[in-house]
């Protein structure tokens, strides 16, 4: 395990504009993922043509769940890269993977104009920015816990997911204002890209942003940076953190994706309100996003991460079904907004905690990697997932509520990690670290 030196380590200069560097990333990264699930039924008839309406946008929210597989992927390899070479080089690294994605899927033509080629194409970019993404939350995140102040961990690792929810903000109003000035057939047809665009042109300012980052002064005070094979075989000696560590941040995940990316779609397909109730919904949703992370954050680090986790997915598993059983019941704009909210709610303080709890838990010379192979099989296997999984079960059960099952089932799951995690008020690496 690596040694920290007693020498003082230069300090962050600048906390809040490494903060605003760090996560913006994040901000493309989200940006790019929520708008692929807003005009899903777009992206489906561009490039996955099929016999209905529901089979292309299932092959649709497949490409983007198998993205989402190479994430672990990613977390290993750029996590080793990143917990090896540093945490500001590994962050332009990712970005730069992740910007080649936004513009394959941008400027991809369709279908009609090159057959089979357009969704293998779709496919590439999803893969590259699955590939990215693995390890960008995650070296993010750690890059904030190795700045914050004492006492302020959770905090401040919160805003790693506060960025991303800025993102949906922005992507929701460029939304609304394309379906405002835009006829519907018209966006459908091409207007969905224009977004997209607008992600490619931000991408050199991102770039200048990241390229200004300092390195971290937890890093910079480690005697020795582990190699990639250390740090692969750091990483398989602690599976089991890994997985307790996957099995809290699936609430977090599933949660996310649920009020964001498939919301839209729920919302027109589902609901039947229109496009511009569904953005609205987005937009509020993602401004109670950004207030509730660093709430929970704080909360955390005043009371400790196991009364939050237990507390918010205690109450997701109760609420879940029903609420969502009360809005199809009778859809309302007002009913949808209700029940997003108190998602939101749950989504922000839990993933304010999460966050936070999940740096601690992984031991600290293989920080990176731990983190975000434990976040990225949340992701791929359940978060990014939603999607497919809530169209699924509504078309196999004929129940709409029934994506609250899948809400649920991660709750289940986040309170069994979490009491075994801090099973006898000591996280496990706090235990093994005694035990040695």
């Amino acid at each position: 395990m690596s040694q920290t030196s007693t020498s003082h380590p230069p300090q962050i200069k600048s906390r809040i504009g490494a903060i605003l560097r760090a996560t913006s990333g994040n901000f493309l990264e989200q940006f790019d993922f929520f708008l692929f699930g807003f005009y899903a039924q777009a992206i489906a008839k561009a490039f996955f043509p099929a016999q209905n309406e529901t089979a292309a946008l299932l092959n649709a929210f497949g490409v983007f769940w198998l993205g989402a597989l190479m994430r672990p992927v990613g977390a290993v390899v750029l996590g080793a890269y990143i917990d090896r070479i540093g945490r500001r080089q590994g962050l332009i690294v990712t970005l730069a993977i992740m910007a080649v994605g936004t513009v394959v899927i941008a400027f991809c033509p369709t279908y009609a104009s090159i057959g089979l080629a357009a969704p293998v194409i779709v496919l590439i970019g999803r893969l590259l920015q699955g590939f990215s993404a693995g390890v960008e939350l995650g070296g993010v995140s750690v890059y904030l816990a190795e700045i914050s102040t004492p006492g302020n961990r959770g905090f401040y690792t919160s805003f790693q997911s506060s960025s991303q929810q800025v993102a949906i903000f922005v992507a929701s109003i460029l939304g609304f204002i394309l379906s405002e000035l835009m006829p519907a057939d018209a966006v459908a047809a091409w207007g969905w890209r224009i977004p997209f665009f607008v992600g490619c042109i931000i991408i050199p300012v991102i770039f200048v942003l990241r390229r200004t980052l300092e390195e971290t002064p937890a890093f910079l005070a480690m005697k020795k940076h582990p190699t990639a094979s250390e740090v692969f075989a750091a990483a398989l000696a602690n599976w089991r953190i890994v997985i307790l560590g996957m099995m809290i941040a699936i609430l977090t995940t599933t949660t996310f994706y649920f009020v964001t990316v498939y919301t839209p779609t729920f919302g027109k397909t589902v609901l039947k309100l229109t496009n511009q109730d569904a953005l609205l919904v987005t937009l509020l949703v993602a401004v109670t996003n950004f207030i509730w992370n660093p709430v929970g954050g704080a909360i955390s680090d005043r009371i400790g991460r196991k009364p939050v986790l237990l507390t918010i997915a205690g109450l997701s598993l109760l609420t879940a079904y029903p609420a969502l059983h009360w809005l199809v019941a009778a859809p309302t704009f007002g009913k949808m907004l209700a029940v997003e909210m108190m998602f939101s709610f749950y989504f922000g303080v839990y993933s304010g905690t999460m966050l936070g709890a999940l740096v601690e838990i992984v031991p600290a010379h293989v920080r990176t990697t731990c983190f975000s192979l434990a976040f990225a099989l949340a992701a791929a296997l359940f978060g990014t997932f939603t999607p497919f999984a809530s169209t699924w079960l509504i078309q196999t059960t004929g129940d709409k509520a029934s994506p609250g099952y899948w809400l649920m089932f991660a709750a289940a799951l986040g309170i069994f990690a979490a009491l075994a995690v801090y099973r006898g008020g000591r996280t496990i690496e706090t235990r093994e670290a005694l035990a040695t």
